[in-house]
């Protein structure tokens, strides 16, 4: 029995940790139903850990606190999805608390795990209860309270903590009782720290057959068969409709405590923080243009995000066999594998564009596009995905299309580290990113292009057709399991049995909504045939009218029956 954590312990609590995550992915995936979506997938959260694994297992007799900073640091760049970056924050609080120690008790693991959720909790203004920060906190207060010394029995209160906090988040939240669920979040936390422990009790890292014998440990009775039920919300809930972000370099006299207030008063979910130059604001309002009116008086602004939250409401029900096709995608072999600094910059312009399925592949490479990132719902490729593929590209500017908006944050923060300058295009969906691809004038500046491309790709609106994974209800419509679903620009329109009947009557419904529609781009994803696409195609030729041209492309995509881009 392990009697007190060095540099060498806390590294095979994190490589075993790591593994546990990864075998158990994907029960957290099928409990992803709040938020909208959040990005609590099991995937997500493997991913992140295994970022960290990857380090750790580069180093040879580190220190604790090296061992603890390599964890909070790898984290950091490897994070996706919100899960993800709540992990990087908790390590890190881990790696401040250890910081100067040779070795760690029981009490010093409890103050660390305080330390984390106290900077997991600065980061969030208001946070919701019922999520991973409330099981993270449970544990670590009741681990704080105890004062047990010994690292074994401190870490099995930890675990029976965090086990009645995650059992309670239904209580706390209606969306999980609705559904039937508990958090994901904290149900991947709970799995993180039952991976830590074997290392407390054997000493060894947990391995994968290890993983597999112990995993019914943690009690999975309040697992849901489906997955990303997101629909269990209503687009109404969002009062704050824009998520609004930018940096404010200071003048002199700058207040961020001022910020933060008038924030708060214009909005929610406000993040202030300020290092000597810099303040970092957060907000989700109503105005963006009354915060940044006001916000400009303390210093000039850059870096600009805002995002019409009501168009990223999107019911990501999935099908059960997309989802393994998913699976099997991301545990292939992979084809974006790219060397750091592959290759100088010769070429004025570049592109890096994220996809899954390789039609959709070889769509953006005929499109121009130099190297395409796999990246679907349930696997979002990290910062350091996204810089080595920049770097593989040989330009001088690199614009990169996440086509997702889960993936526009990890592509903003590779602008920080890559070799050459990083535009990144924010396109939220696959037809955004084909059209603004479209618009690229390789004779005109970036600032133009930039500018262009996504005045083109906003004017895109997106369809998609999926597969309900289970019961529901949505706007008090009830949806059955084994439904097709129709989502114009993230709203379910419609749903019924006969996939060619509600693929079309979707494309319909867009391009009546928008009167000047001249065209229609019909991509097939792996589950529907080239013939059966081309079918569908033509229907929708006939119901829209001669005016409309219908292009039907096989994009082999998981997930998604058909995506409809209208512009």
């Amino acid at each position: 029995m392990i009697k007190s954590i060095d540099g060498a312990v806390f590294s095979r609590m994190m490589l075993s940790a790591a593994a546990e995550i990864d075998l158990n992915k994907q029960k957290v995936n099928e409990l992803n139903v709040f938020p909208v979506p959040d990005g609590d997938t099991g995937t997500n959260m493997s991913m992140t850990l295994n970022a960290a694994s990857t380090e750790l297992r580069r180093a040879e007799n580190v220190t604790l606190t090296k061992a603890a900073d390599m964890t909070a640091s790898a984290l950091l760049r490897g994070a996706r999805g919100n899960s993800g970056v709540i992990l990087s924050l908790l390590f890190r609080g881990f790696s401040k608390a250890l910081k100067g120690k040779l070795e760690a008790d029981g009490r010093d693991f409890a103050a660390a795990l305080t330390a984390g959720v106290e900077a997991a909790y600065k980061a969030v203004m208001k946070p919701t209860e019922g999520t991973i920060l409330t099981v993270a906190r449970v544990a670590g207060e009741e681990a704080a309270a105890s004062a047990i010394a010994d690292p074994a029995e401190l870490w099995k209160l930890v675990l029976s903590a965090g086990q009645r906090a995650l059992d309670n988040t239904p209580n706390q939240l209606p969306v999980l009782k609705k559904a039937g669920v508990v958090d994901a979040g904290g149900q991947g936390l709970m799995i993180i720290f039952e991976g830590m422990q074997q290392v407390f009790e054997g000493g060894e890292p947990i391995r994968a057959e290890e993983a597999a014998q112990n995993k019914a440990k943690l009690d999975s009775s309040a697992a849901g068969k489906g997955v990303y039920t997101d629909d269990l919300m209503k687009v109404e809930d969002i009062k704050n409709g824009y998520c609004t972000q930018f940096l404010v370099h200071k003048n002199e006299g700058a207040s961020s405590a001022k910020l933060r207030a008038f924030c708060e008063s214009n909005g929610d979910s406000v993040v202030v923080v300020e290092d000597d130059e810099v303040i970092n604001c957060h907000v989700h309002t109503a105005d963006p243009g009354k915060i940044l009116t006001h916000a400009i008086q303390y210093g000039y602004l850059t870096n600009f995000k805002i995002e019409n939250m009501h168009e990223q409401f999107l019911a990501r029900q999935k099908q059960g066999k997309g989802l393994e096709k998913q699976k099997a995608a991301e545990q292939a072999p992979s084809v974006n594998e790219f060397t750091y600094a592959a290759v100088d910059p010769e070429q004025a312009y570049g592109f890096v564009a994220v996809a899954a399925g390789e039609g959709l592949k070889s769509v953006f490479t005929d499109l121009g596009v130099n190297a395409v990132v796999s990246g679907g719902q349930t696997m979002n490729p990290s910062t350091e995905d996204i810089v080595s593929a920049v770097q593989s590209v040989p330009a001088k500017t690199v614009f990169v299309l996440p086509n997702n908006k889960n993936i526009i944050m990890a592509a903003e923060q590779a602008q920080k580290i890559a070799d050459r300058r990083i535009v990144v295009l924010p396109t939220r969906t696959i037809p955004q990113g084909i059209t603004a691809m479209l618009n690229f004038d390789p004779e005109a500046e970036v600032d133009a292009n930039t500018i262009a491309m996504m005045q083109a790709a906003d004017k895109v609106s997106t369809g998609l057709v999926t597969f309900a994974a289970r019961d529901s209800e949505f706007d008090g419509k009830k949806i059955k399991k084994g439904e097709v679903m129709a989502l114009e620009n993230g709203k379910i329109v419609n749903t019924g049995s006969d996939l060619t009947k509600i693929t079309y009557r979707l494309a319909r419904s867009i391009a009546k909504s928008k009167k000047d529609a001249q065209f229609i781009t019909l991509i097939s994803g792996c589950d529907v045939s080239e013939e059966e696409a081309e079918h569908t195609a033509d229907l929708i030729r006939s119901k829209v009218g001669g005016d409309v041209e219908v292009t039907c492309i096989s994009g082999g995509q998981p997930v998604y029956y058909y995506m409809l881009g209208v512009e």
